[in-house]
């Protein structure tokens, strides 16, 4: 079974509510490097079989159409999840 792993983020220019409640909190405790949050979304699409060019091609596709809002968000990868950092 493969599975691929679909990463959608805010468009820059859009005011992110969550990623400012987030970089708020983290001075509280303790965690005083960071100075900026985005908060985005990730989804795992499963699939019988591995996963090919066409299911990757596909699943942009997906991405792009029902995954994400072209107007506010981008999709920022479509991978194959054996392809992605533990």
């Amino acid at each position: 079974m493969g599975r691929v792993v679909v990463e959608v983020m805010p468009k820059p220019e859009i005011l992110d509510p969550q990623g400012k409640a987030v970089v708020g909190a983290l001075p509280r405790l303790g965690f005083t490097q960071f100075t900026s949050v985005r908060q985005g979304k990730r989804f795992e699409l499963e699939v019988d079989g591995d996963v090919t060019p066409e299911i990757l091609a596909a699943a942009q596709e997906a991405a792009e159409t029902l995954l994400s809002n072209p107007v506010i968000e981008d999709v920022v990868s479509v991978v194959d999840a054996t392809e992605v950092p533990a």
